[in-house]
């Protein structure tokens, strides 16, 4: 009897192993494959806080195309993700992206490191050629309404980052707390992270969410000029 228990937990050992291998066999696969991912984090920064730290490092001149002037939220990228994971650098070398195409993104991603990066590290994964990709960009952008009091934030504020999400869903009609999260650096905020599916629609990603700002309280410093 002892011996039949023996066997039968290490069949059912094996057929775990099995099991197992077999589901990381398949995230091999996929990985880093162009256009095989499950949605799109669209990734907001807010700027003030971005340009503040940059002055803390010394690096306000690196910064100076976008902190010279008075942005709230902008767009840090899209991203596409796995529900576990998320895949980068797709292509290497990666397609040269079109000047043009960079110049054209800068009313919401205000650096052109910063496009020319997001293109090699993310959109190279979209399986989107990079036209489509930074228009995919744009709506997904259009798709998340910026509550009005952020705009022009004249002053410092303190604020709950479960208050910041509550704000987001308040005006985005079908957005729920599942798809979206808040994340910090030390005491400010970073940046506010939205989850879209593939057309753009609103999605869960507890993932995502797991990895959200646990502080009670972020602080937002204000608009340049706001």
């Amino acid at each position: 009897m002892h011996r039949s228990i023996i066997i039968s937990r290490l069949l059912i050992s094996l057929a775990l192993v099995v099991v197992l291998a077999g589901m990381a066999s398949a995230q091999d696969r996929r990985q880093n494959a162009p256009g095989e991912f499950d949605f799109y984090v669209l990734a907001l920064s807010w700027s003030p806080s971005f340009c503040e730290a940059a002055a803390e490092r010394g690096n306000s001149g690196r910064s100076q195309a976008q902190c010279s002037r008075s942005y709230s939220f902008v767009v840090h990228g899209l991203w596409p993700q796995y529900e576990r994971g998320f895949p980068e650098y797709c292509q290497r070398p990666s397609p040269r992206l079109d000047r043009n195409i960079m110049t054209s993104m800068l009313d919401l991603m205000p650096a052109p490191g910063l496009i020319f990066n997001e293109w090699d590290k993310h959109g190279t994964c979209s399986g989107l050629g990079a036209r489509a990709y930074f228009e995919s960009i744009r709506k997904a952008r259009a798709a998340v309404k910026i509550p009005e009091e952020f705009l022009q934030l004249s002053e410092e504020k303190t604020i709950a980052p479960g208050d910041l999400e509550e704000a987001f869903i308040k005006i985005n009609p079908g957005l729920s707390s599942s798809a979206i999260s808040v994340t910090c650096s030390s005491r400010r905020l970073s940046e506010v992270r939205v989850c879209l599916s593939k057309d753009m629609q609103f999605r869960a990603c507890e993932e995502i969410d797991r990895r959200a700002c646990r502080r009670d309280e972020v602080v937002m410093p204000p608009v340049r000029g706001g």
